[in-house]
C-alpha cells in the first residue's frame, strides 16, 4: 500500500507490538510495498528485525461481511499458513509468529488487524513481472506440494517432527462469484449521474461508460462458467494469489507470501498464474500430482481476477479520496486492468 493505514499511529503500533509479542521496538521504517495490507520493517532493542503487516478489517471483503467476521477468517487464514509450515513442512509458507497468547493475529483498534513475520532477506519479486522458466518450474512444485496437502491431515510423514495429534487445516470454500460485485453494478446502474468521490473519481466513471457494455457480458459469462465448474471438480488448498509479487527469493529458495487468500478451491484458482507459451509448467503439474488442468477453469480464474480487481478500484475511486500515490495506482491499475478485460 503506497499510503498509510487511517486511523493508526506508529505509537498505535509499538504499544500492539509490545503487549502482544514483547517485542520493544526500536526503529520502525514504513515499507510501501504490496496491496491490500500495510506493512513495516521493526528493529527491536536487541538489533532483530521483524515484518509487521497491518490490515484493515473492511477492506477484505472476500473473508466476510463484517469486521468480526474478516478477522475471524484472517486469523483462520494465519493458522492455516502455520501449520503447513509446521505439520504439513512446507518450508516455503511464510507464516506469522505466534504473539504471547499463542495467537497468530491480534487486535489493532476497532477496524485493524496486526500480524509479524519473520524478515526475510532476499531478493522480492513484483506484481505484474513474468516468471523465469526455473522460478516457474520451482513454484509449480511447490503449488503441487500444496495441492496434495489432505486439510483433515495435514502432517507430512516424512517431517522429523511430524505431530502424534495433527490440527485440521480448518479453510473455506472460495466462493468464485466476486465480494465486491455490488459496487461495480452500482457503478454501471450511475454512469449518468456525476461522481464526486475525488480528483479521479470522473475519469473513472468515463473510462467505465465505455466499457459497461462488455463489463457486462464479461459479467454473464463469469456466471455461466462458475455454475459449471463449480459443479465439476475437486478442490484442494490453495494460496490464491501466486503471482510474482508474493515471492521472495532468498539464497537458493523460493518463499511464497502473503497467505490471507488461502482457502478451499480448485487447483486452477492457482494455476492459472503459471500459464505459459510452451505450457511445460502445466504439465510438469500433471506429471506431479497426476490431475490434467482444466482449460477452462484457467480462463475462468483469470477473467475472475479481473473483474474482482475492477469492483475493488472502481469503488475507491468511487470513495471519497484525495491525489494520493495510493489513489493514482488505483487509477492506473483500473485503467489497465479494463484495457485488458476490452480485448
Amino acid at each position: 500500500m503506497r499510503d498509510r493505514p487511517t486511523g493508526v499511529t506508529e505509537r498505535d503500533l509499538v504499544h500492539a507490538l509490545a503487549d502482544g509479542w514483547d517485542i520493544r521496538s526500536a526503529a520502525l521504517r514504513y515499507a510501501p510495498v504490496g496491496g491490500g495490507s500495510y506493512h513495516w520493517v521493526v528493529r527491536d532493542d536487541q538489533g532483530e528485525r521483524r515484518f509487521v503487516t497491518v490490515d484493515d478489517l473492511d477492506h477484505k471483503g472476500w473473508l466476510g461481511p463484517t469486521r468480526s467476521t474478516v478477522f475471524a477468517g484472517l486469523r483462520a487464514a494465519m493458522e492455516a499458513a502455520v501449520i503447513l509450515r509446521r505439520d504439513a513442512a512446507l518450508g516455503f509458507v511464510v507464516a506469522p509468529l505466534p504473539a504471547l497468547d499463542g495467537q497468530p493475529l491480534q487486535p489493532l483498534g476497532a477496524r485493524h488487524a496486526v500480524a509479524v513475520f519473520p524478515f526475510l532477506r532476499g531478493a522480492a519479486g513484483g506484481f505484474g513481472e513474468v516468471f523465469s522458466a526455473p522460478d516457474r518450474d520451482e513454484l509449480v512444485m511447490m503449488l503441487a506440494a500444496l495441492h496434495r496437502v489432505d486439510p483433515a491431515n495435514p502432517a507430512n510423514p516424512a517431517n522429523p517432527a511430524n505431530p502424534a495429534n495433527p490440527v485440521a487445516v480448518r479453510l473455506p470454500q472460495c466462493e468464485i462469484g466476486l465480494p465486491r460485485r455490488g459496487d461495480l453494478e452500482a457503478a454501471l446502474r450511475e454512469l449518468g449521474q456525476p461522481w464526486r468521490g475525488g480528483p479521479f473519481a470522473e475519469p473513472a466513471r468515463a473510462l467505465l461508460a465505455g466499457a459497461a457494455g462488455t463489463l457486462r457480458r464479461r459479467l454473464e459469462t463469469l456466471d455461466q462458467w462458475a455454475s459449471e465448474v463449480a459443479a465439476a471438480g475437486e478442490t484442494v488448498i490453495t494460496h490464491g494469489e501466486p503471482h510474482p509479487g508474493n515471492v521472495i527469493r532468498v539464497g537458493h529458495q523460493i518463499m511464497l507470501v502473503d497467505w490471507d487468500t488461502v482457502g478451499l478451491a480448485p487447483p486452477e484458482r492457482d494455476l492459472w498464474m503459471m500459464t505459459s507459451e510452451t505450457g511445460e509448467g502445466l504439465r510438469r503439474y500433471t506429471e506431479l500430482t497426476g490431475r490434467p488442468v482444466d482449460a477452462a477453469a484457467l480462463e475462468l480464474y483469470r477473467l475472475r481476477w479481473a473483474l474482482d480487481d475492477i469492483c475493488a478500484f472502481v469503488r475507491e475511486l468511487r470513495a471519497p479520496h484525495r491525489s494520493t500515490a495510493g489513489a493514482d495506482h488505483a487509477w492506473q491499475t483500473l485503467e489497465r486492468t479494463i484495457a485488458q478485460v476490452m480485448r
